[in-house]
């Protein structure tokens, strides 16, 4: 054998060692290594103000549990240590959603927070769970500590969705008409190529034009994502996706947007299932500048496409 193929021979089998590893990946620890090296890549608001937003950052899920969840909640705990731009609270606890506490925040992040099925109502679960309360009344109750969160975003409030929080109230057609959509499906992990709708756009100039390759869950959404009536910011190719159900006309699935709801600002981001995702310095920049659309501190062009 020749050295030429030799080495043609050993890249090979390295890309497809690389390759193969990459699709199963597992939980990360959070260690002191870990910590240090995600703050060193916390980034520079993009917008400074003199202004210390207030966030809550809710991390309680009732459905499957991401694993990310606590690596998420260390994360924005970090940018408000080394910003000061943000006073960041972890909330677990359906209270947060009252009126009155949500009146506290200038944003609110939810993170990770899915519900389970077949009722995709993560405020009925939180009741039926976490109290003694008759069925009809966590009905009613659930009711309206959704309209709580509708209310607040649509007088100015922001509104952060993390990945599988999409799900939060997924059969509710008022709430996927403000978040821009409802889940439908992802298949396996796999590499994705995430790219910029517009590399112009100032919520996505942290990856410079050349988008995210990552291992991720790759989701499909439903219900008011088919009205796109919201600003995309990243999508991926579907015939590069493997295990897709079906194919969309144009070949684009947007896994990344910014909506206006009456006075408020929504942001969604798939990215990521994988806290190893958080690793990219340019996916912490788009975090974060997606966390300043939500306050409103950073203006940029949400008009829908």
């Amino acid at each position: 054998m020749t050295t030429s193929r030799i080495i043609t021979t050993l890249y090979f089998l390295f890309i497809c060692y690389s390759f193969s590893s990459a699709q199963s990946l597992k939980p990360l620890k959070i260690t002191d290594d870990w910590l240090a090296q995600l703050e060193k890549n916390i980034p520079t608001p993009t917008v400074n103000t003199n202004k210390t937003r207030k966030i809550l950052v809710f991390s309680k899920a009732t459905g499957f549990d991401h694993w990310t969840i606590p690596h998420n909640i260390e994360l924005f705990k970090l940018f408000g240590k080394k910003t000061q731009a943000f006073e960041v609270h972890i909330g677990f606890d359906i209270e947060n959603f009252e009126k009155k506490n949500l009146k506290k925040y200038d944003a609110v992040v939810l993170n990770n927070s899915n519900p389970t099925g077949p009722k995709r109502d993560l405020f009925y679960d939180l009741l039926k769970n976490y109290s003694s309360l008759s069925e009809d009344t966590i009905i009613k109750k659930a009711k309206i500590y959704e309209q709580n969160v509708l209310d607040y975003v649509k007088k100015g409030g922001g509104l952060m969705i993390l990945h599988g929080a999409i799900v939060v109230q997924n059969n509710s057609k008022a709430f996927s008409d403000m978040t821009g959509g409802s889940f439908d499906y992802h298949p396996k992990q796999q590499q994705i190529q995430i790219k910029e709708v517009d590399s112009k756009h100032p919520l996505v100039k942290a990856f410079k034009g050349n988008g995210l390759k990552h291992i991720d869950e790759p989701y499909f959404f439903k219900n008011s994502y088919f009205n796109y009536n919201f600003r995309p910011l990243l999508y991926f190719e579907v015939d590069k996706i493997e295990d897709i159900r079906h194919e969309p006309a144009n070949n684009i699935n947007y896994v990344a947007w910014i909506k206006r709801h009456g006075k408020g600002r929504v942001f969604y981001s798939s990215p990521s299932h994988n806290a190893q995702s958080l690793q990219n310095p340019e996916l912490l920049q788009f975090l974060m500048d997606g966390l300043q659309y939500t306050t409103g501190d950073f203006k940029v062009d949400d008009s829908p496409m």
